[in-house]
């Protein structure tokens, strides 16, 4: 791509060619995006950080692609009345109320009643996840994770998108304290900031990842039972990722507690032997598929 005759700055250059090279891997991914008897299902995708629901070149053209190559109806989720909101969102409203707005979105849009497929793009991902543990109905069918973090992250150095003032906002309330009860209950970032240094305060404070991924002593048995029903679930990790870290955590991959050094497989983690979520059901009923891409 040869920008050179357009006067168009640095980020949304990036932009364009992220949004290019995201259609490409959907086109690719398209087949799980459509029923085993060849019927198109609806399709309903949640944006990252810094993004909205609408933006032409990013989520709007995605949008876009989908519903020309499959024929049918996506729903892209918009937290709030305008694009802007969902952007401010995107960093400010709690997670959960956020999870419990689209679930209620999802049950009031009758296109979606018999059933529907998911693609969730970067913290999108493991929002889609949690209303799949926690709304199974109507059904969502296929679930496909974009450079999510699953694990949650222990360092953003990197933030996409045209926002970057709300992106300053972020690092310094994460500086002040994630699990200080202002920050924690504020900024939707530091509801799955993950700190495996200080894991015993995480799993007190954690308002969001720590429970979705049922890491306290008291599990959920519904959230393994409902992410256990999805047909498949496809995590797609960027192994190039510069906006958060560690970009393992889209393959579920994260630091042991205590240590931020080393990366422990997902198949040697607790979450996995012990099933906590339904990662191993899904896994050995040959549901569950991890794919890097740079």
């Amino acid at each position: 791509l040869n920008f050179s005759h357009f006067d168009v700055p640095l980020l949304i250059k990036s932009t364009i060619i992220m949004a290019i090279l995201r259609c490409s891997i959907i086109l690719l991914l398209l087949p799980i995006l459509i029923q085993v008897q060849g019927e198109s299902l609806p399709v309903v995708i949640w944006h990252g950080m810094g993004d909205s629901c609408c933006n032409p070149l990013s989520m709007g053209k995605i949008k876009e692609v989908i519903e020309g190559e499959t024929n049918g109806y996506v729903h892209s989720l918009k937290i709030g009345l305008t694009a802007i909101d969902d952007t401010i969102n995107g960093f400010l409203k709690p997670v959960d109320k956020q999870v419990e707005m689209v679930c209620k979105q999802i049950a009031e849009d009758p296109q979606l009643a018999n059933g529907y497929n998911a693609l969730g793009f970067s913290q999108g991902g493991q929002f889609l996840r949690a209303v799949a543990q926690r709304c199974p109905e109507p059904p969502m069918k296929n679930l496909v994770t974009m450079g999510a973090q699953h694990q949650g992250v222990f360092g953003i150095p990197g933030c996409p998108g045209e926002s970057q003032e709300l992106c300053n906002i972020m690092r310094e309330l994460l500086y002040i304290g994630a699990y200080v009860d202002f920050v924690q209950s504020t900024l939707v970032q530091a509801q799955y900031w993950h700190d495996p240094i200080h894991y015993d305060e995480y799993l007190e404070k954690s308002q969001f990842i720590a429970d979705i991924n049922n890491e306290r002593a008291v599990k959920n048995e519904t959230y393994k039972e409902n992410l256990a029903k999805l047909e498949n679930l496809v995590l797609v990790k960027w192994a190039d990722d510069i906006t958060v870290e560690p970009r393992e955590s889209g393959h579920f991959e994260f630091y042991s507690p205590g240590q931020d050094k080393e990366i422990v497989p997902l198949k040697e983690s607790p979450m996995y032997q012990e099933d906590w979520i339904g990662l191993k059901t899904l896994d050995e009923a040959g549901k569950l598929t991890l794919l890097s891409i740079p």
